[in-house]
């Protein structure tokens, strides 16, 4: 921080937020976003750290009206690398992303993942993928890891592991929870963990030459790709010099393309996804509201628990949707019944966290999403103006939950995709090569915080 507490410094290794100084009017939006909606200004004391402390959540560019604090553009690099044509071009479309791209061009929030596949391919990706398959396939790993853990009554609770924003939080300043985690990766970097082994592998291609993009709404992602926890494929192929994911760009960076490469968003057509890993439930499409995690998880629990599904009129589990900044319910799933906490927003996370840690709560599972409404309010998503703010993110959550009420595969399990992926090459969840490719770790991060932690 500033002496003047009106603007926030950034360290230049930043991988996911970057200042223009130029542009700052010291208007103290930033420090807003981050001392009272994340609450990470409130967690350390910079003359202790001597370095400022970012989980790279971009909530601070999203409130920042001059664009002086931004997301790092990565989608200039990547507007240069589409016209090479010695690169296979591959992208992938976190579930958020759809429900709010509309807003840019005059549409609203409605799901336009069709015009964004036509848009893509005409920019010259060979294959648009969709994130949502990797959420289908985060839930076969975490449903099971959760069933494990309660079957054996170890590291509960169990707290979600998609978020990168939450992860790094936990990681600085409640690294005692980070056995609680789950260990599986996000939905990203297992969707891109599949596209350089399986995908490269079922096409025959040199993995090498993929040039692999993801479009999501967070600027968390771009750090997280770096992490060297979830970039495996070089060892499963036994290649140096090769990332699981090439590059990350946000929804506003995804829009910037559209606009100087002259793609006209409005009138394309609604194409489809490519295969074989273009297919997702609409429990992976929730994973982009709050609660959403938690849903999907427990739909599939169920039937890990139960060997069966969920009766229809049963599959909706309406005690964690919502927006409240906490909601607390007791789920049945059959013979077990399980107590979970759904956190929207990480200015709500520290009094749970806090609860869980001295005994005075318990739970079996955990969904924390450090930006508010989850990832359909994401640090890369279209600008809102605090008058619109809750009014269009409630917007883009209820077009994903009218997307999942109408569609005909409800159970990440069910999808045809993945379950034809794990018969040809993960075998079941939690196996030895799903554990390898698909897990991670996570890493103490306290030492940044100099002693200067304040409880």
């Amino acid at each position: 921080m500033k002496d003047n507490e009106l603007e926030i410094i950034y360290s230049d290794d930043n991988p996911a937020i970057e200042k223009d100084d130029s542009k700052c009017i010291q208007c103290g939006y930033c420090v807003r976003a981050c001392r009272d909606e994340v609450t990470v200004l409130k967690m350390y004391d910079i003359n202790q750290t001597r370095e400022p402390v970012c989980i790279h959540c971009g909530q601070c560019a999203n409130l920042c009206p001059t664009e002086a604090v931004h997301e790092k553009f990565d989608y200039l690099k990547l507007k240069e690398l589409l016209s090479k044509k010695d690169f296979i071009k591959v992208i992938s479309i976190a579930p958020a992303v759809r429900v709010a791209i509309g807003e840019a061009f005059s549409l609203g929030e409605e799901n336009y993942e069709g015009k964004i596949v036509a848009g893509l391919k005409r920019l010259g990706f060979n294959y648009v993928f969709d994130v949502t398959f990797g959420a289908d396939l985060t839930i076969m790993e975490e449903a099971m890891e959760l069933v494990n853990r309660i079957k054996n009554n170890e590291r509960l609770p169990m707290f979600t592991s998609c978020c990168p924003a939450w992860v790094r939080y936990a990681e600085i300043f409640y690294p005692e929870f980070l056995s609680n985690l789950s260990s599986c990766k996000s939905p990203i970097t297992m969707q891109s963990s599949m596209i350089k082994t399986y995908f490269a592998e079922q096409e025959q291609l040199d993995v090498r030459k993929i040039l692999n993009v993801v479009v999501a709404p967070c600027t968390a992602k771009k750090a997280e790709v770096k992490r060297d926890e979830v970039n495996r494929a070089c060892e499963y192929f036994k290649v140096s010099g090769i990332s699981d994911t090439d590059y990350v760009i946000t929804t506003r960076e995804l829009i910037s393309l559209f606009r100087d490469c002259d793609i006209d968003f409005k009138p394309l057509p609604e194409e489809k996804f490519s295969s074989p890993l273009g297919k997702g439930s609409s429990a992976g499409l929730i994973f982009g509201k709050t609660g959403g995690v938690m849903e999907a998880a427990l739909r599939t629990a169920y039937y890990f628990l139960n060997g069966r599904d969920l009766d229809k009129d049963a599959i909706l589990f309406q005690d964690v949707r919502g927006t409240e900044g906490v909601r607390e319910a007791s789920v049945n799933l059959g013979n077990v019944t399980l107590k979970v906490a759904v956190i929207n927003g990480m200015k709500n996370a520290v009094r749970v966290l806090d609860k869980i840690k001295q005994g005075e709560v318990f739970y079996h599972f955990v969904e924390v999403m450090s930006c508010s409404f989850g990832c359909v309010g994401g640090g890369g998503q279209p600008k809102l103006t605090l008058l619109e703010m809750k009014s269009r993110k409630n917007k883009r959550l209820e077009s994903m939950e009218k997307e999942d009420s109408h569609s005909t595969i409800r159970l990440c399990h069910q999808n045809p995709e993945i379950k034809e992926i794990y018969e040809k090459f993960l075998d079941e969840p939690n196996s030895e090569r799903a554990e390898e490719l698909l897990h991670t770790t996570f890493v103490d991060r306290s030492y940044l915080l100099g002693g200067g932690h304040h409880e």
